[in-house]
C-alpha cells in the first residue's frame, strides 16, 4: 500500500479527530526538542495510518481505544474517547470496547477505562439516563 499523503493531510485528520483546541495546544508546546516527534506523529500516524480508507474512522477510533486501554495510557484514552465520539462512535460501541477490554486486558484496565469514560463523556452519558 503506497502512501502519498502530506503532513497537511495528517494535520487535517488530527484536527478532525482530536479537535482544534487540543491540536492548537499541542502545537504551542512545540520546541526544538519535541518538534521532530510532533512531525513524525502528524506524518506517520495521522497522515499515514488514519488517512487510509480501508477502515472507517469510527473503527479506527475503537481499535485505538482498545490499544490504549491495553497499554494503560490514560491521557490518551481520554483524548481518544472524545475522538471516538467525533468520529461517530456511539456510547454503546465505546462501552462494548471497554467491556471486551475486561476479558483481554483485565478487569482493572476496564474499570479504569470506564472511570475515564464517565469523566470524559459525562454529558453524553447523562443523556442515556433521560
Amino acid at each position: 500500500m503506497e502512501h502519498n499523503h502530506t503532513r497537511q493531510d495528517g494535520t487535517t485528520i488530527r484536527r478532525a479527530v482530536l479537535g482544534d483546541e487540543y491540536v492548537d495546544s499541542a502545537l504551542k508546546r512545540d520546541d526544538p526538542f519535541n518538534l521532530p516527534m510532533q512531525q513524525w506523529l502528524t506524518h506517520n500516524v495521522w497522515g499515514g495510518c488514519w488517512s487510509q480508507d480501508d477502515l472507517p474512522r469510527a473503527t479506527r477510533s475503537l481499535v485505538t481505544l482498545a490499544f490504549l486501554i491495553a497499554l494503560d495510557r490514560q491521557d490518551e484514552i481520554r483524548l481518544h474517547l472524545r475522538g471516538a465520539i467525533r468520529n461517530g462512535c456511539s456510547l454503546i460501541e465505546i462501552r462494548e470496547v471497554l467491556m471486551q477490554a475486561a476479558g483481554y486486558c483485565g478487569a482493572p484496565a476496564a474499570v479504569g477505562a470506564f472511570k475515564l469514560a464517565n469523566e470524559t463523556l459525562a454529558d453524553e452519558i447523562a443523556k442515556l439516563s433521560r
